[in-house]
């Protein structure tokens, strides 16, 4: 299925993993989380750096080796990881329609 934007369930699972990223070592706020994150929500979402947008930062940098849904599939890889590492069980990550948020995460 070809998706025309990432389907981000705003978990703020990304946001609250950025410890090894280099490019994002002064917003660590020392714990691995984005300093910019509140709520689950960016606050500098407009002005936020270029590597915190996956559509942005397919087009400048892997258009050229991957298609779109290649580059894609290769995120929400990402996305299940770190859902998997946060407990979240089969039945919350679900990607063939877009990310399910996890009823825990509604509150």
């Amino acid at each position: 299925m070809r998706k025309t934007a990432f389907p981000c369930n705003s978990c703020g699972l990304c946001c609250k993993n950025i410890g090894h990223i280099e490019e994002l070592k002064s917003f660590d706020n020392g714990d691995g989380t984005c300093m910019y994150l509140e709520n689950n929500m960016c606050r500098i979402y407009a002005t936020r750096p270029l590597i915190c947008r996956i559509d942005e930062m397919y087009e400048q940098f892997f258009h050229e080796q991957l298609s779109k849904e290649e580059y894609y599939d290769i995120n929400i890889k990402a996305c299940q990881q770190l859902q998997r590492e946060e407990g979240w069980n089969e039945s919350e990550i679900k990607w063939d329609e877009g990310p399910v948020l996890p009823s825990r995460m509604e509150e």
